[in-house]
């Protein structure tokens, strides 16, 4: 049965979601685990390639089978497991419960069809309501997202509105149904600084409006730090860190998390003229990986230890885990 009382919303236990390749199969998601609690933003950072998106995705089920699959694990949402559930099961749980910010809002968005009908779908699918009903509630999520003019807005088409706009419409599309899970697949890519902010700041505001938690995918540490309450650091397909934002940026314990923050420009540090730390070769194959650590071809810590078994995820410090011999 559901656990309605825990505060805890989301739970993922070792989930391995692997894709079959020609070449072999690819685990691109080999044992995660992490959870999300009530009205909390955790923030699951990385570079590309990691795992982050298919996790995400893997939540909703929004996973091509084939090639994709699930190896193993559980996601289990207040306490039911979704892996087992068919189309029509995730279909009253996407949205309603659980819904997705895509990374591109213009691949996102048809283009044949205007902003306000694809909103009012969504709208009128979970809610049950007149089509007459559903544009007006379109026209209300837009004006919630702070779009002018959202009365004469939702009829125009995706190209009509700028990059930022754009995603203020899919985050007013993801919200319609008032979902208690918001997961924003890198929400501010390809964004300004500027439009970056607002998007942000936009999310806090309808966070704290509806009461739900986020699960906030980026590769920008300084977006972590402003907006999570806890951290989750992936490479190539496994958690390598967890902790709250401020034990993660205070005392990062795995390497590769202590490469990350490196690579952040420091406004106080802008007269010393130093170049930036980046980290050296790049995320690993997920076809086949070798054994050991998978950071360790690129950790200046390395030993031979590390090449011979994965270290397990371990708890350093109250709530601080990492998988890290050292």
């Amino acid at each position: 049965m559901p656990d309605t009382q825990s505060n805890t919303l989301l739970d993922i236990r070792n989930l391995k979601t692997w894709f079959k390749t020609d070449d072999g199969l690819v685990q691109a998601v080999d044992g995660v685990d992490l959870h999300i609690d009530r009205g909390e933003t955790l923030g699951v950072v990385g570079e590309s390639g990691c795992g982050k998106t298919v996790t995400a995705r893997s939540v909703l089920k929004l996973i091509d089978m084939p090639p994709g699959r699930f190896e193993d694990g559980q996601i289990l949402w207040k306490g039911r497991d979704l892996i087992p559930l068919d189309q029509a099961e995730m279909n009253k749980i996407r949205a309603r419960e659980i819904a997705i910010v895509f990374q591109e809002p213009m691949t996102s968005l048809n283009p044949v069809y205007t902003v306000g009908q694809q909103i009012a779908e969504v709208i009128a699918l979970h809610q049950k309501l007149s089509p007459k009903q559903a544009m007006a509630g379109a026209a209300e999520m837009l004006r919630l997202v702070n779009i002018p003019n959202p009365q004469r807005r939702v009829h125009d088409y995706p190209h009509q509105f700028s990059g930022g706009m754009r995603q203020r419409v899919m985050i007013a599309m993801a919200l319609s149904c008032q979902p208690q899970l918001l997961i924003a697949d890198e929400p501010t890519t390809a964004l300004d600084v500027t439009i970056q902010a607002q998007i942000l700041e936009l999310m806090q505001e309808m966070k704290e409006k509806f009461g739900m938690a986020i699960m906030l995918i980026t590769h920008a540490m300084g977006v972590v730090a402003e907006t999570c309450q806890r951290v989750t650091v992936m490479y190539a397909g496994k958690v390598v860190e967890e902790a709250t934002v401020e034990a993660l940026f205070a005392t990062p314990r795995h390497p590769y998390t202590q490469g990350l923050i490196r690579s952040i420009p420091r406004i106080d540090r802008a007269n010393e003229k130093k170049r930036l730390e980046a980290i050296a070769g790049t995320v690993p194959s997920l076809l086949n990986p070798a054994p050991g650590c998978r950071f360790a071809q690129r950790c200046r810590f390395a030993t031979e230890a590390c090449t011979r078994e994965m270290p397990p995820l371990k708890e350093a410090a109250p709530g601080h885990f990492v998988r890290c011999i050292l």
